[in-house]
């Protein structure tokens, strides 16, 4: 990822998510797989979220992104997983008898955090920093 500005910030940050279809259904294959995969890209377009990586797998999503800091990842999953999920039940209502109760994603998710330096390295800044 590379270093990106804001009108008040510069900023470096990426995010990894993880996310599943409700009860890990093997739902995420050929038509839906590409539909997701586009919609995904669409909407990090449309945020100016930069993906770095994505892949969908049949039962899981991976994607690496990075997005300006007064973004909270929350907000970025919660709305590539209800944007998507509404478009492919548009796109694809025979995807609803698959999944009972509605819901095309699992309510969890993986997030973590990547920049370029390690904890060590801000610990030992902070520290030389506390003398001056």
């Amino acid at each position: 990822m590379r270093e990106q500005h804001t009108k008040h910030a510069t900023y470096k940050i990426a995010y990894y998510f993880v996310w599943c279809p409700k009860y890990r259904k093997t739902i995420l294959v050929g038509n839906i797989a590409t539909f997701i995969e586009e919609e995904i890209r669409r909407l990090c377009e449309a945020n100016t979220w930069e993906i770095g990586a994505l892949n969908v797998q049949e039962d899981h999503v991976h994607l690496f992104l990075s997005a300006p800091p007064a973004i909270a990842p929350s907000l970025i999953v919660n709305t590539l997983k209800g944007t998507t999920a509404r478009q492919v039940f548009k796109q694809h209502p025979e995807v609803k008898k698959q999944l009972w109760g509605g819901n095309f994603w699992s309510r969890s998710y993986y997030v973590g955090t990547v920049g370029d330096m390690t904890e060590e390295t801000v610990k030992k800044y902070i520290e030389l920093g506390q003398g001056t």
